[in-house]
């Protein structure tokens, strides 16, 4: 179904449309993550960043044919852009760094903490007005952070630290986008792709190992599975509002427990549960706070997730 005739469709079926494509691309994300822990387990984090960075180029290509290689170069505020750059390539890095160590669903915890992150730091960064109900569900997920990372000398852990970096750097790359607002999709995509295959490279000298044609093709297949799940996300923006769309992306912690019981045999313990519960029921009422006082931005839902 191509746009123009999506549009021709009732204002409920667009919708559900949205919802749709929505989920679809959330189990793409989760799909992407689950292989992405697979592949890091023989793989270092720099050349799986390499080799699915090229993958993603096969959907972004005749992204960038339609648009023209021009508009790359025209940008508003270049040191946001760079910065963001940073963001989205520590973030995806230090996503993949984490799961070589723990369980899918544990560092999926830390990443669903991030809308919380967002309307905390919109605050000072972008000069929104938070209210004291959001304060509140902002430290009650804050608290359920806390409790997920298990901060004791005994305990706390190199790839617990990792996840709850990464997570903060994709809170800034929304934030961030929020900012760029008016520089299109497939720009930000390409410039944070280029970005992740530069340090990918780079990352990759001395610790290259030849994957056969099939861990190839699985390397290749991860950027096309992030690229297809980005599209879906976005498409399914201009579809439904934004404030129906930003709570299904916790459909990601669910996938992500599913796939990590079934693949890797990991089942997360009581602990890492009530923090989920605690992060998802903070970032359920932020969402519906922010409907009841403005419309849910865009940008809080993931768009680019690893």
């Amino acid at each position: 179904m191509n746009l123009r005739h999506a549009f021709s469709l009732p204002k409920t079926n667009l919708v559900l449309l949205g919802i749709l494509l929505m989920l679809v691309g959330d189990f793409f994300f989760a799909l992407n993550d689950a292989m992405g822990k697979w592949l890091v387990a023989s793989y270092s984090v720099g050349q799986v960043l390499l080799i699915r960075s090229c993958g993603a180029f096969l959907v972004l290509g005749p992204m960038l044919a339609r648009q023209g290689p021009g508009r790359l170069f025209r940008m508003e505020r270049v040191d946001l852009q760079i910065l963001r750059v940073v963001m989205a390539t520590a973030d995806t890095g230090l996503f993949y760094a984490a799961v070589v160590y723990l369980p899918l669903a544990d560092v999926m915890t830390f990443y669903m903490a991030a809308p919380i992150y967002v309307a905390a730091l919109s605050h000072f960064f972008l000069g929104e007005r938070v209210r004291w109900r959001r304060w509140l569900a902002i430290i009650i997920g804050f608290c359920g952070v806390v409790i997920a990372l298990r901060p004791s000398s005994a305990s706390l852990s190199l790839a617990s630290v990792f996840a709850l970096a990464g997570s903060l750097s994709f809170a800034i790359m929304l934030i961030l986008n929020r900012r760029l607002r008016g520089t299109p999709d497939v720009t930000l995509v390409t410039w944070q792709t280029l970005g992740a295959l530069v340090v990918g490279l780079v990352l990759s000298i001395g610790a290259w190992n030849t994957p056969g044609p099939f861990d190839l093709s699985a390397l290749l297949l991860l950027g096309v599975v992030s690229g297809a799940a980005h599209m879906m996300i976005t498409r399914a923006l201009k579809l439904a509002p934004a404030s129906t769309l930003a709570p299904l992306q916790y459909t990601l912690l669910l996938w992500a427990i599913v796939f990590g019981v079934i693949f890797f045999g990991d089942i997360p313990d009581q602990q890492m549960l009530l923090g989920s519960a605690i992060i998802v029921i903070a970032g359920l009422f932020i969402f519906h706070r922010q409907n009841v006082v403005a419309e849910v931005p865009p940008e809080n839902v993931p768009r680019n997730v690893h």
